[in-house]
């Protein structure tokens, strides 16, 4: 399973127009295939925003990140500094310390 960290600033909104927003997006994200679930992070003291994505696998992980919307992420204005770190999880320790797939 592999594990998708990505994060950006907020330029021009602030926190609660960025949760509206996020509010409307949810359901989008609920919806991408091969997605198993997306942990949203927001840090307003440091400006940094952003989500954990968990995916069934590579090719689900590859085809978001070449897809619209992510695409959608990159070319807001609102959105700055993204930055994307991409892992493979080590299942057998995970499970040890309680994380479940």
């Amino acid at each position: 399973m592999p594990l998708q960290i990505i994060t950006f600033e907020l330029d021009g909104i602030d926190d609660a127009a960025y949760r509206a927003h996020a509010d409307q997006q949810a359901p989008v994200f609920a919806a991408v295939p091969g997605l198993r679930a997306k942990i949203w992070l927001a840090d307003e003291q440091r400006n940094v925003y952003g989500g954990i994505y968990t995916w069934d696998d590579s090719a689900a992980m590859r085809a978001h990140r070449a897809g619209a919307i992510f695409q959608q992420l990159l070319a807001d204005p609102h959105l700055t500094g993204v930055a994307v770190s991409e892992f493979s999880v080590l299942a057998g320790l995970t499970t040890v310390t309680g994380g479940q797939f």
